[in-house]
């Protein structure tokens, strides 16, 4: 099981990894995101900032239909998420291992390819916990 700051502490732990000011959380690297609180909007409501859900950057609709439907229990979207390459996460519901991978996989399909090798020089991030 995971949370908003194993989010921070893996997503930190990843090179060239910047966090910008979010009422949860949120991180870029070369000015992409590819980890961050999700934004649940409910019709005539607020905007609330959900810090046990992770929007990820998953690449393309292939993967996030794999996601979606081999994983559901972890994994979902909504409909302002359609034609968007990103899943919602339950960070709960997540082992720290499958974060650290996911995390991981989300920023090497963001970083461009002068800082996709510094990941490979430091050995990736940490083992979470």
């Amino acid at each position: 099981m995971a949370d908003a700051d194993d989010v921070r502490r893996l997503a930190l732990s990843l090179p060239h990894v910047a966090e910008i000011e979010s009422d949860g959380f949120d991180f870029r690297v070369a000015d992409k995101g590819f980890v961050w609180s999700y934004p649940e909007r409910t019709p005539g409501k607020p905007r609330v900032i959900r810090t046990d859900i992770a929007v990820l950057f998953v690449g393309d609709e292939a993967e996030k239909q794999a996601l979606l439907l081999g994983e559901p229990d972890l994994f979902f979207t909504t409909p302002g998420y359609n034609g968007l390459p990103l899943v919602m996460l339950r960070l709960a519901e997540v082992e720290l291992d499958r974060l650290r991978e996911l995390m991981t996989d989300a920023w090497r399909m963001r970083a461009p390819d002068a800082l996709a090798g510094d990941l490979d020089e430091v050995g990736g991030p940490p083992d979470p916990g």
